[in-house]
């Protein structure tokens, strides 16, 4: 039973150098600090870095064993390139 938790990203090396968006991890932990869960976000290159705050991805949630317990989908949600994105839906 979890009443809160806490989310903490892991920044990679090439991330904080360069200050170019990778892949990110993240771990999901109880108000003990104890990590319960673990996520990793898929998305592509582009992605990432042309379209950062609105870009499409895939996030895998798994428990401590490695067993995939949420998958958390938000597609990319222009319909052209003359209009403005829609709001975002997951």
């Amino acid at each position: 039973q979890l009443d809160r938790i806490i989310i903490h990203q892991h920044v990679e090396l090439l991330e904080a150098i360069l200050g170019t968006e990778t892949s990110s991890k993240y771990e999901i932990k109880n108000h003990l600090g104890q990590r319960v869960y673990f996520a990793v976000e898929e998305n592509d290159c582009f992605d990432r870095n042309l379209c950062s705050p609105i870009r499409s991805f895939t996030i895998r949630i798994a428990d401590n064993t490695g067993r995939e317990v949420i998958t958390v989908n938000r597609p990319l949600r222009c319909n052209s390139c003359w209009c403005p994105c829609f709001l975002q839906e997951v």
